[in-house]
């Protein structure tokens, strides 16, 4: 298990790392993908509380944009956080908690992966909900002078909702240091972008004046590389940053809930990011991170078995009074 004691950010993290660059990001995503697979099956057998949407093939976003932030910075992300909060927090064994609702769990076991709150990485369910949330925690570290920024993932889907607009408008206009990122799977839950989604996504963050921008990739070390400008520029000018990240996800949007043609689906494989970045490493050093990866996620599952359930009576000391 990992000593709490020993926390650090995700930039000190991966560059505490051994290996390449590709060597180091290719052992978080097969940990992120280890880690969704064995959620499934756990899922399939009852033993999760709630529903679960899980990133698998957009693992390069999460690895590529998160790796460059430090302690100070904060991250919004969505219903689809897995693979986020591995990256942000590499505690495994409390997501795994939380998921089968355990009190020893990120938020006690009553969250689960919609409710997350730890340290600087907070994510929610409700679509477009946390984009306000963002722009106005980013420009409290502003106002602090702290040097820290904000991260906010959305789905494509998300550009469907006013209140997306009011946070971009009020970013640009008040300077804060938050980067919008749209991980632009092509599905809306089980609705094709073309149906749900008219212009284009980049020409929205430019509309309020925010510089913006898009790549269309699924591999991880091309996005790392292209957003550590993007997230230099924001921490050093405190102005957002609008990206779009053109990505796939080649599992169900949650449960068995799929809709989409499955040869599409298939054709899209090719892209997958982890066995992408595998044929770039040696295959020893592939073996050694799939097996390490792999006992990681088996410790994560037997520590959250050995946990209680939460206590009724704790109840109230999770919820955040209105007195």
């Amino acid at each position: 298990m990992t000593d709490p004691t020993t926390e650090r950010s995700p930039k000190a993290r991966f560059d505490s790392l051994s290996g390449s660059v590709d060597e180091r990001l290719y052992s978080q995503m097969t940990l992120i993908r280890q880690f969704e697979e064995r959620l499934l099956q756990l899922f399939e057998g009852g033993e999760l509380f709630g529903t679960t949407h899980c990133c698998i093939g957009q693992e390069a976003d999460a690895v590529g944009i998160l790796n460059h932030l430090d302690e100070r910075d904060i991250v919004f992300s969505n219903h689809r956080c897995h693979g986020h909060f591995l990256v942000y927090g590499d505690r495994p064994e409390l997501l795994m908690a939380e998921m089968m609702g355990k009190a020893g769990g990120l938020v006690g076991g009553r969250g689960g992966s919609q409710h997350i709150c730890y340290h600087g990485f907070h994510s929610n369910g409700v679509q477009g909900g946390i984009v306000p949330n963002a722009v106005g925690m980013a420009m409290a570290e502003k106002l602090k002078g702290t040097g820290g920024m904000a991260v906010v993932f959305l789905g494509d889907g998300t550009l469907g909702q006013g209140v997306v607009y009011e946070a971009l408008n009020l970013a640009s206009l008040w300077s804060a240091p938050v980067l919008f990122v749209i991980e632009d799977n092509q599905w809306a839950q089980s609705t094709p972008v073309e149906k749900e989604l008219a212009g284009d996504m980049v020409a929205r963050g430019r509309a309020f004046g925010i510089r913006s921008g898009e790549i269309t990739s699924t591999d991880a070390s091309e996005i790392y590389a292209h957003f550590a400008d993007i997230v230099a520029s924001v921490r050093e000018t405190g102005r957002p940053r609008f990206e779009v990240v053109h990505t796939y996800r080649l599992c169900h949007h949650s449960k068995s809930d799929d809709k989409r043609p499955r040869e599409q689906v298939e054709a899209r494989r090719v892209g997958d990011p982890v066995p992408l970045l595998a044929r770039r490493l040696d295959p020893s050093v592939v073996a050694r991170l799939d097996a390490e990866a792999g006992r990681r996620v088996t410790e994560a599952e037997e520590h959250a078995r050995s946990l209680p359930f939460p206590d009724p009576s704790t109840l109230e000391d999770s919820l955040v009074s209105a007195r």
